[in-house]
């Protein structure tokens, strides 16, 4: 894995410049909601995932290190969470899943806490 939890993996491959807005994405216990925002900012990269009505609408923050594949042509985002740990993550919007440095450090940590899948 490289550096941190908000770098890509190299084995993903080309994920930086990619317009991943609008894919699906993938846990590793299936289907968990659609890509609303993606940003590739450096030491920051991530995804805001909309879960949809799975858990009620609600938006979460995830690291790009938890990304283990996209499938650019099928349009999905696979990582290396399940459905339970992205539900319990901090919601996005949230003073605890803002996008701001502070709010990166304590989604890093939360998703950090768990093993590599």
């Amino acid at each position: 894995m490289s550096g941190s939890i908000w770098d890509y993996r190299p084995s993903v491959g080309d994920a930086a410049g990619a317009d991943l807005v609008g894919f699906a994405v993938e846990a590793t216990d299936g289907h968990i909601g659609k890509v609303d925002k993606h940003s590739d900012e450096v030491d920051a990269a991530h995804l805001v995932v909309d879960t949809g009505v799975w858990i009620f609408g609600k938006e979460v923050l995830l690291p790009a290190g938890t990304i283990t594949r996209i499938d650019k042509a099928a349009e999905i985002v696979h990582v290396n969470r399940t459905k339970a740990e992205i539900k319990d993550a901090p919601e996005y919007g949230t003073s605890g899943a803002d996008g701001s440095a502070g709010s990166r450090q304590q989604v890093g940590a939360y998703y950090e806490g768990f093993p590599l899948i």
